[in-house]
């Protein structure tokens, strides 16, 4: 991966690497970020390392990229913000959805949006893709707002689709679509 594409004023995507592997099983683990990534049960250590020894960053192949957030300037250089996901990568249709997680303690500073501009700008510029998606529940009025501000519009509603204890939620998909020039 070319850095210069993955680095923004504050901060830089990067792939995954061994030294990740705590905080991914953090993460990963961790029941209030499940209903955000539709994770039903825990995952193992093994499992997390299994996955950061044999991650392909070759989108083509896998279907998906996670990459991480982190900090390369001032207070926040080498901190790890958060992480950032394309993912159902398409490239016949050249569409691809993107999910996103920034810990708690680093949100509300505009590093979700300067992570969004930088893989928005890698999906279109270098990946090529015509249009981008994301899914967010309706009470997530951060992401909502995140996600419009980059232009994206919600495009469809999925009724029903979330079931948090007895009750169910709606999920809200928002589409970025390229146009042509």
């Amino acid at each position: 991966m070319h850095s210069e594409i993955f680095k923004g004023k504050r901060l830089q995507l990067r792939a995954v690497e061994p030294s990740d592997i705590d905080l991914l099983y953090e993460w990963e683990n961790d029941p209030s970020i499940w209903k955000v990534s539709n994770t039903l049960s825990p995952y193992s250590r093994f499992q997390i390392e299994e996955y950061v020894m044999n991650v392909q960053n070759d989108i083509y192949a896998s279907r998906q990229l996670r990459l991480m957030i982190v900090g390369h300037s001032g207070e926040i250089s080498g901190k790890h913000i958060g992480a950032i996901d394309l993912f159902d990568f398409d490239p016949f249709n050249l569409r691809a959805g993107i999910g996103i997680l920034v810990r708690e303690e680093y949100r509300r500073n505009g590093f979700a949006a300067e992570a969004l501009e930088l893989l928005i700008r890698y999906a279109f510029d270098t990946l090529n893709l015509r249009q981008l998606y994301s899914n967010i529940t309706p009470i997530n009025t951060s992401s909502i707002s995140l996600f419009e501000k980059y232009g994206f519009e919600r495009c469809g509603i999925k009724k029903d689709w979330i079931r948090t204890g007895n009750r169910w939620m709606e999920e809200w998909m928002f589409q970025l679509v390229r146009r042509s020039e």
